[in-house]
């Protein structure tokens, strides 16, 4: 059982936790948790290392058991409770961490439904909206490169597991993306404020992709100017803005809906 916290590998696994740099440094990246990693598993993703303690394969034993018969698995540890605590990033860890071999993003192909983040910088948001694209079956998303990096600890908590199960892009050239799905007959509408028509009142059984921006400050004007089309989410006028991950839950479930 390896005890001390000093140990190198809790260094590096610590470290991937930190930052996005050190994640792609070693092409690894942090999932903690019983129900990530089943969910990891469940989708056939690649894990490199694993940790857990010995209180975590009576818990779990025939998880632990899936794990060991793992042939890329390149190193498998029980850990004492305090290195577990030593490399989680949350307070109270289940007893079980593994590093994830770092995604090779392919194109994302959008025909159907899809969504455009800009600049999101809360990894909750990100985490929730991964969660509803998953719930409706999204084709994929796009995510502007300066947005929250995409293995980011608090997303994958944030997603309940469901970020192994969705389709992700991170680009430099968000409105190029758009623009080339545009040119493939997909329809790009911006979330605006002011925009007359309703999200209630668009059309969305044609081939869309939606545009959300920024927390703080929406849609840059570039994507603004780039969109087919403006749709408004009523609210009351003592309301200035609902919640990045909110707006697109409301769309993407009216999207499901008229397509039922």
């Amino acid at each position: 059982m390896l005890t001390s916290t000093k140990n190198p590998l809790v260094k590096q696994l610590r470290l991937l936790g930190e930052n996005a740099k050190e994640r792609r440094a070693q092409g690894l990246f942090l999932i903690e948790g019983t129900h990530a990693i089943t969910e990891a598993i469940a989708t056939a993703y690649p894990l490199a290392i694993f940790c857990c303690t010995e209180k975590w394969i009576h818990t779990n034993p025939d998880l632990y058991d899936q794990l060991e018969a793992m042939d890329d698995l390149d190193r498998l540890e029980v850990v004492s409770e305090e290195v577990i605590q030593a490399i989680a990033t949350t307070k109270n860890p289940d007893g079980a961490i593994a590093a994830a071999v770092l995604p090779v993003r392919e194109v994302v192909k959008i025909e159907s439904l899809g969504l455009a983040l800009e600049t999101i910088q809360d990894p909750g948001n990100i985490g929730a909206i991964v969660r509803s694209a998953v719930a409706v079956e999204l084709d994929g998303m796009l995510v502007s490169s300066d947005s929250v990096d995409l293995t980011n600890p608090k997303i994958i908590r944030a997603t309940a597991g469901q970020w192994f199960r969705c389709a992700m892009q991170t680009t430099d050239q968000l409105a190029d993306e758009v623009r080339r799905l545009q040119s493939q007959g997909v329809k790009a509408i911006a979330t605006l404020a002011n925009a007359p028509k309703t999200y209630w009142e668009y059309d969305f059984t044609q081939p869309t992709i939606i545009l959300l921006g920024n927390e703080g400050n929406g849609l840059s004007a570039e994507l603004i100017e780039l969109a087919d089309e403006g749709i408004s989410i009523p609210q009351s006028n003592h309301v200035e803005s609902l919640n990045v991950a909110v707006c697109a839950a409301l769309l993407l479930y009216e999207a499901k809906r008229q397509r039922r």
